[in-house]
């Protein structure tokens, strides 16, 4: 019986090892573009490059700012810092964000995605949660899997 596969795939994420040499570690722009591409938000070559100020917003929010921002306070720091970003693009990323569970938000603020009991604005806390939450719930999958072929 041959298994149309399309209909189990709930999701997929990206995960890049990029070599990490100190010219990306320069700009702020550098950084946050290498993570980015590291954690799968844009490809590689990528001409559509408004992920990465949406990005970079949350990620100065977050963790230097260390506050929940509003739309509004997003697109301003785009609009300071990066160039003018329409906020149907703007949450339109955001979206995007929300759908690979890197971000949430509720009553109109953003903030990333962290297990409970853990320091709110601690960006080691929340890279650990993320990787280790995505890549947790595919290595369960893989497991039960090889452990099937044992019975079988």
């Amino acid at each position: 019986m041959e298994l149309n596969e399309s209909h189990l795939i709930e999701r997929e994420i990206t995960l890049r090892k990029l070599r990490l040499p100190k010219e990306v570690l320069e700009t702020r722009r550098s950084i946050v573009r290498w993570l980015a591409l590291s954690l799968g938000i844009i490809n590689p070559g990528e001409s559509r490059q408004n992920a990465i100020p949406v990005f970079d917003a949350m990620l100065s929010f977050q963790f230097v700012q260390k506050k929940d921002p509003t739309v509004q306070e997003i697109k301003s720091y785009i609009d300071s810092i990066w160039e003018p970003i329409n906020e149907k693009t703007l949450r339109y990323h955001l979206l995007q964000l929300k759908k690979i569970n890197m971000l949430d938000n509720s009553k109109g603020k953003y903030f990333m995605v962290l297990p409970p009991n853990v320091e709110k604005y601690d960006e080691s806390a929340w890279a650990q949660h993320y990787l280790n939450f995505e890549v947790g719930m595919i290595k369960e999958g893989i497991t039960s899997a090889i452990k099937e072929l044992g019975v079988r």
